[in-house]
């Protein structure tokens, strides 16, 4: 007598039975579907529904072809827009474990108020965030779903630039179960976390508002416009890097407002400041991520963005590649106050500080097209299997 082949054993409670080669395949135990809707007006519209996700990147022997899979699970629906939601590889690069020690920068480690103690030379930056995976959501929507009508899109028309903040939200009360009864939710829904600009909430917001501010609309961050005028990082670089930063501490000691980053991260930059550039959306505060649909996207991309001449890049919009947290850093350090006072000279550090990383770091490569981040690590492979 013969048994069933391995690949052909059934075994309910496993995620798959087999080589998962197309999302209609039985050996796929676990599938996951959604639906896309859009709300305008107060009114939802649905623009699909049962989209089905791809499987986890299990393994080679489980997804040989993973992404044919992805191109699968892509959907170009009707109304133009193109929609997948499923596993990719994190590309978000910053070195947490150094920031979250006493802000430390390792490329500046040896000038750290505590780090000249242990550190001779500077320190060579580590990808907290590489090899691991994010489940993603990635909508490519047509401009004429997202703009006014207008009879022309200059850089400096406010038709041209659009808001872009994300919520997520869950139901209000969570029951835990026990042996005979599964956990259950009630309630209705309620917003838990949002984003706008990235880093807003982990650098702008302090510890005791962070709650509070994931539950608000932007429309309410007039309440935290505070925290924008007088960062606190901003007040940390001096005393945590003596001698460093001599203008941004006699900023600092001014009280003066920091006008420049109520700009960039509430208002978006007006016409004026910039050549050729503008993203404001009027005078409410809010964090959004702002996106002047009017600038042409890069043939040649800066990972700096405006501050390094290109004006598709962050804070306009923002690319994978973008060195976000550096741009920020700088940002704060001072590089950008000339826009709003003239008279103010950066530090020659605040236009070299950096956490040392960029898309390089990032083990899974960015697609050249859409959804855009790298194909995720599978289960077989991560961590890198080993000889003995």
């Amino acid at each position: 007598m013969t048994g069933p082949g391995p690949l052909s054993y059934r075994a309910p409670s496993r995620y798959n039975t087999g080589p998962i080669e197309s999302l209609e395949s039985r050996n796929w135990n676990r599938r996951q579907f959604y639906r896309l809707t859009r709300v305008a007006d107060g009114r939802e519209h649905v623009l699909a529904h049962k989209l089905s996700c791809p499987p986890c990147n299990v393994g080679p022997l489980s997804t040989p072809k993973y992404a044919d899979l992805v191109r699968q699970a892509t959907f170009k629906l009707s109304t133009g827009e193109k929609v997948f939601a499923g596993q990719r590889a994190d590309g978000f690069f910053v070195d947490l474990g150094a920031v979250f020690d006493l802000g430390t920068l390792r490329p500046f480690q040896q000038l750290h108020v505590a780090g000249k103690k242990l550190f001779r030379t500077e320190g060579e930056p580590v990808n907290a965030l590489d090899r691991l995976n994010v489940h993603s959501i990635a909508v490519q929507v047509p401009l004429a779903k997202v703009r006014r009508k207008a009879s022309r899109y200059g850089y400096a028309d406010r038709a041209s630039t659009i808001g872009v903040w994300t919520t997520a939200s869950r139901q209000q009360v969570r029951v835990l179960g026990d042996r005979v009864a599964a956990d259950t939710a009630a309630g209705p829904f309620t917003q838990v976390s949002r984003l706008g600009n990235p880093l807003f909430n982990e650098v702008v917001v302090p510890m005791s508002r962070k709650d509070l501010w994931n539950t608000l609309p932007p429309a309410e961050d007039k309440r935290f416009a505070q925290f924008v005028e007088h960062p606190e990082l901003a007040a940390l670089l001096p005393a945590l890097y003596p001698g460093v930063f001599p203008g941004l501490d006699a900023l600092n000691k001014s009280k003066k407002p920091r006008a420049d980053l109520v700009a960039i991260l509430l208002t978006g930059v007006p016409a004026g400041l910039i050549d050729g550039f503008a993203n404001t959306t009027g005078d409410v505060q809010a964090d959004m991520l702002r996106l002047n649909t009017a600038i042409r996207p890069s043939c040649k991309p800066d990972r700096f963005g405006v501050l390094g001449g290109d004006l598709a890049g962050f804070p306009n919009g923002r690319r994978v590649g973008d060195d976000v947290v550096t741009i920020a850093l700088r940002a704060i350090a001072g590089v950008t106050v000339p826009l709003v006072d003239k008279t103010f000279k950066p530090d020659a550090a605040a236009a070299a500080v950096t956490p040392g990383l960029s898309a390089a770091d990032v083990t899974a490569p960015f697609l050249g097209d859409f959804p855009f981040l790298g194909t995720p690590y599978d289960g077989f492979n991560n961590p890198p299997a080993t000889k003995s």
